[in-house]
């Protein structure tokens, strides 16, 4: 299934479906639209979601990404602030495709 990106006034809305317990912090595919991404941060006063905002944004080549719902749950939403959804899509695609 290809990766959904949603449209926001700030930037692009990426949803995310986060594995947590990982050896370390990576984008691991697809899961039902979403980016999978594996979390090696404990979910302790938002470490995992600053690390899953973080892989993300750099993943696409922006500067910041923060959580913007699903904050207690595996299912969240990533803004991508400064970049068109197209764009983004584009650059995850092609990090998820490797070098």
């Amino acid at each position: 299934m290809d990766l959904v990106v949603g449209t926001d006034p700030q930037g692009a809305l990426v949803d995310v479906w986060v594995v947590p317990g990982a050896a370390r912090t990576e984008i691991s595919g697809i899961h039902d639209g979403a980016l999978r991404v594996r979390v090696a941060a404990p979910p302790e006063r938002g470490r995992a979601n600053e690390a899953v905002a973080r892989v993300i944004a750099e993943a696409a080549g922006v500067r910041r990404g923060r959580v913007v719902a699903g904050h207690g749950s595996r299912r969240k939403r990533v803004l991508l602030e400064g970049v068109e959804p197209s764009a983004a899509r584009d650059r995850l695609a092609a990090h998820l495709a490797g070098p």
